[in-house]
């Protein structure tokens, strides 16, 4: 029974021996994996993720309804014609009279047509930055629609357009 017994004896350490060794093999937790995983994941959260604010958000806030406010928007363009003449050409301001301006005398008749494009302006209760939209008949010279022009511009009219006619 000695030898049964050192044999057992032998045996059991060996088994256990191996028991042990598994064991601490077993129970080892590798870390290259779990680092692949935690990049992984965090890449994904990166790209998933969003990281501007929506495009549709304006902050601004609305006013109260109220039942009698007035609209403020852009006004309607106040027309100005321009005709030929005989003598030199006519401008008429929107429904207002007409000013003849001759070729002799176009800095005193300029001067009058401002007055009176003055007069409509106040009348209307329009300001310098109101649209302004000169329109020609067939036969007005190019000259003449650019003294009307300038004197608008050099007036402070500055939204001044040309009225396309066929």
């Amino acid at each position: 029974m000695v030898l049964g017994t050192t044999r057992s004896k032998s045996m059991l350490s060996a088994i256990l021996g191996r028991l042990r060794a598994n064991s601490q093999n077993r129970f080892q937790v590798r870390m290259a994996p779990m680092i692949d995983m935690i990049f992984l994941l965090l890449i994904f959260f990166l790209v998933a993720g969003k990281w501007r604010p929506e495009e549709n958000f304006l902050p601004f806030q609305l006013p109260v309804a109220q039942a009698q406010s007035e609209r403020i928007g852009i006004p309607e363009a106040l027309t100005i014609y321009i005709f030929a003449t005989e003598s030199g050409f006519k401008v008429q301001i929107g429904q207002a009279d007409a000013v003849q301006i001759n070729e002799a005398t176009v800095e005193a008749d300029m001067l009058l047509l401002m007055e009176k494009m003055r007069d409509v302006m106040v009348a209307q209760k329009r300001f310098v930055r109101d649209p302004i939209e000169i329109a020609c008949a067939g036969e007005v010279r190019w000259e003449h629609m650019t003294k009307i022009y300038n004197t608008f511009f050099g007036a402070g009219l500055s939204d001044i357009t040309l009225r396309m006619t066929e």
